[in-house]
């Protein structure tokens, strides 16, 4: 028997007396395991109950999923972050309809098929939800078993992360075996913690975990240092228009991809130069030809054409982003938009309450004060 196998049934027993109480649990459903194992993702347990309850209510099943507008399904997912998530998620429930008759594949190889599911939410539908003897490999899993083997692999590179779970396939307890991934993603969340020191004596391995017995817990996992963070510098504009607040919505690929933002640009732009650059981003008429050179608003930007103008009245606080590999840091501008008739089509007029209700602005831009 090795250490894989022979931890087994102490991390089961461990599981019966101590899993955590979490709504997606109650009724593991193939739908409702898919859902939180997405959110759950980056996420923590904590800040996804809620998500999860209010995503439910509004969004029961597959159809229901399959058929939601993209901004309501961005309001959902507002707050939770990278929102590639929900869009494969509503990418692979339509296909799910159309494929398969409305229900997710049964197996860990018809699960990988679909947009956003990969060799771990594979295993975690396939096994909680299906009881097939799949292993659910992710951060908890990698530092939990290394820490029990004692391995001084690097838990960053892929085929150490193949390896492992090659190791768990081979001795997963059938029908239980999604028991055990949940054990292990909660002693990995609980006890053999990523953050400060694990809680060794509460851990029911403990007798068979190497590192303990080495004195290394503090030194493995081995991780890879991460890359440094790539600076960007931003200029973001909150414009008053039409008694609300204009907003953009961003491209179809890419960061942030089809969200709602404040209008921006890259770089910092010079205060003499905002109003021009607005008038470019709204694509709005060249200013007036007659205007004497120079001549601008009373506050700071160049005065717009006789039907539109352009006036950047106050600089609002500084704000920054933290992705996972860029920061954004953003200097803001409070602006009047006068006399404009339309917008492009991806620029809307809205209110306060209506960003409330209905529009998605992505938490890169939560922490930009507007007074």
């Amino acid at each position: 028997m090795n250490l894989y196998e022979e931890v087994i049934p102490y991390l089961l027993k461990w599981y019966e007396y101590n899993a955590r109480v979490l709504p997606w649990r109650e009724d593991p459903s193939p739908y409702h395991v898919w859902v939180s194992e997405i959110m759950l993702q980056q996420t923590r347990v904590e800040a996804v109950r809620g998500y999860y309850m209010r995503f439910l209510d509004e969004l029961p099943d597959l159809k229901s999923l399959a058929a939601c507008p993209d901004d309501r399904l961005m309001k959902l997912w507002e707050g939770l972050g990278y929102y590639s998530r929900a869009r494969n998620l509503k990418k692979a429930a339509q296909a799910v309809c159309e494929q398969y008759g409305g229900k997710l594949p049964d197996s860990a190889d018809g699960l990988r098929k679909l947009p956003g599911i990969g060799d771990y939410t594979a295993g975690a539908i396939a096994s909680i939800a299906y009881a097939k003897p799949e292993p659910a490999v992710d951060g908890n899993v990698l530092r939990v078993f290394s820490r029990i083997t004692g391995s001084r692999e690097d838990i960053t590179v892929p085929e150490v992360k193949r390896n492992m779970a090659a190791e768990l396939k081979a001795v997963m307890p059938g029908a239980e075996s999604g028991k055990l991934n949940q054990a292990i993603m909660d002693l990995g969340a609980t006890i053999c913690v990523p953050n400060g020191a694990p809680h060794c004596e509460e851990c029911p391995v403990m007798h068979l975990c190497r590192a303990f017995h080495d004195g290394t817990v503090s030194e493995i996992p081995v991780k890879a240092a991460p890359k440094a963070r790539r600076v960007e510098q931003r200029t973001v504009f909150v414009i008053e228009c039409k008694g609300g607040i204009v907003l953009h919505k961003r491209p179809s690929k890419g960061l942030l991809a089809g969200l709602w933002e404040y209008p921006n640009v890259s770089g910092y732009v010079k205060r003499k130069e905002m109003a021009e650059v607005i008038r470019e981003m709204l694509r709005l008429p060249e200013t007036n030809p007659d205007r004497r050179p120079g001549q601008v608003s009373e506050n700071s930007g160049n005065e717009g054409s006789d039907d539109a103008q352009i006036t950047v009245s106050g600089r609002l606080p500084d704000a920054k982003h933290i992705f996972t590999h860029i920061e954004w840091q953003m200097r803001v501008y409070k602006v009047k938009a006068e006399g404009i008739e339309s917008l492009p089509e991806d620029y809307i007029v809205v209110t306060d309450e209506e960003m409330r209700a209905n529009y998605s602005v992505p938490s890169a831009f939560a922490g930009i004060k507007r007074e």
